[in-house]
């Protein structure tokens, strides 16, 4: 929880008490990248993080979900993913309509 104070922003949140760093070299999370248009999602299932695809991933194809960051100081997070439907900025999708407003 130490990482999650010093404002790390690679973490799988759990409770409290456990979080999984993706930013550390021996986790392969490290790997898997936001995009406003992802091809994964996120999802905990049995205290387990899967990474569960939305559509066909090809072979060499980057895994991206969606980091899914509230509102809270969401300027501070750009977003340069290049996808058509990017909002500039990394926040969860149901807050897109209400970044694209402020913009």
């Amino acid at each position: 929880m130490q990482r999650c104070a010093w404002n790390n922003h690679a973490i799988f949140y759990f409770d409290e008490r456990w979080d999984l760093d993706g930013g550390v070299e021996w986790n392969p999370a490290r790997f898997l990248n936001h995009s406003c248009s992802p091809n994964c999602d996120a999802e905990r299932i049995d205290g387990h993080i899967w990474m569960v695809a939305r559509k066909v991933i090809q072979p060499g194809q980057e895994i991206t979900f969606n980091y899914s960051y509230d509102l809270e100081h969401y300027r501070e997070h750009p977003c340069r993913c290049g996808a058509a439907e990017c909002v500039g900025f990394i926040v969860a999708e149901e807050f897109f309509d209400v970044v694209r407003a402020r913009l």
